[in-house]
């Protein structure tokens, strides 16, 4: 992998969550984070993401913070730096619709309005997450799937779509790993074809009375397009659960009290 060329990481959510997009390119590597949130739920996580991903989210490139939001109370009180830079962008939609799908096409305009052609690499993350050691280009990929945190180390009662009507269904016997929705990343274009997959799933259950979650959806999708890099649990650990002996350093905790 040519890392002389631009790289650009995405990490977004709306409303709820946080849009981040991180752009590295020559002479000057530059990475672009960008978010999306609504203050009622987000502003309690926001300031301990920003301050922690400053520290630990590919360091020592220059960040630039796009804040698109519906709605902004304040933003966090964070030490200038000359690597980091803040910008709030408006942003409209369904306050209380579905926030997955909300995300998701809002997400995929963003990719093929401007996206496609600015960045190499994208990530979407959740806010409630704390980087407590390095977050760097180990995580970059063509398609990007973490493993979930409490699911990888089961076998059995994984929680997949079992009904055999549902566009997300993964039939009994067959699946591999659980995967936490709450990290995608990838090249654009492969974020977008798995955003295009889900939208798909919805509409398709929709018409026939089902409502099947994201994070099913997202397990059907890459059970079916097998992602090219795994993240181990330890990117995206749960601070609700102990983290075992196979796991000897946390790169990021996801905050529990973070309801779906």
């Amino acid at each position: 992998m040519n890392f002389k060329r631009k790289i650009v990481v995405l990490v977004s959510c709306v409303f709820s969550f946080l849009l981040l997009e991180h752009r590295l390119r020559p002479p000057v590597e530059e990475l672009r984070l960008s978010d999306w949130f609504h203050p009622g739920t987000a502003d309690q996580y926001l300031e301990m993401f920003m301050r922690s991903a400053n520290k630990h989210f590919m360091s020592g490139y220059r960040v630039v913070f796009y804040i698109m939001v519906d709605a902004l109370s304040r933003l966090p009180d964070l030490e200038p730096d000359p690597l980091r830079t803040f910008k709030v962008l408006p942003i409209k939609g369904d306050r209380w619709g579905d926030f997955h799908l909300t995300h998701m096409s809002s997400l995929a305009e963003h990719i093929l309005g401007h996206i496609e052609d600015e960045v190499d690499f994208l990530f979407s993350m959740t806010v409630n997450r704390v980087f407590q050691n390095d977050f760097g280009v180990e995580t970059l990929g063509a398609s990007v799937a973490q493993l979930h945190a409490w699911w990888y180390f089961k076998n059995k009662d994984i929680p997949y779509e079992r009904r055999p009507k549902s566009a997300a269904c993964i039939p009994f016997g067959q699946g591999d790993f659980y995967y936490d929705g709450s990290v995608i990343g990838g090249r654009p274009l492969e974020v977008l074809t798995l955003i295009e997959g889900y939208l798909q799933g919805v509409t398709h259950d929709h018409k026939n009375g089902l409502n099947s979650t994201y994070e099913r959806h997202l397990n059907k999708y890459f059970f079916t397009h097998k992602p090219t890099k795994l993240l181990s649990p330890e990117y995206s650990w749960n601070t609700a659960l102990r983290p075992p002996a196979q796991v000897w350093s946390v790169k990021a905790t996801r905050l529990s009290r973070w309801y779906f």
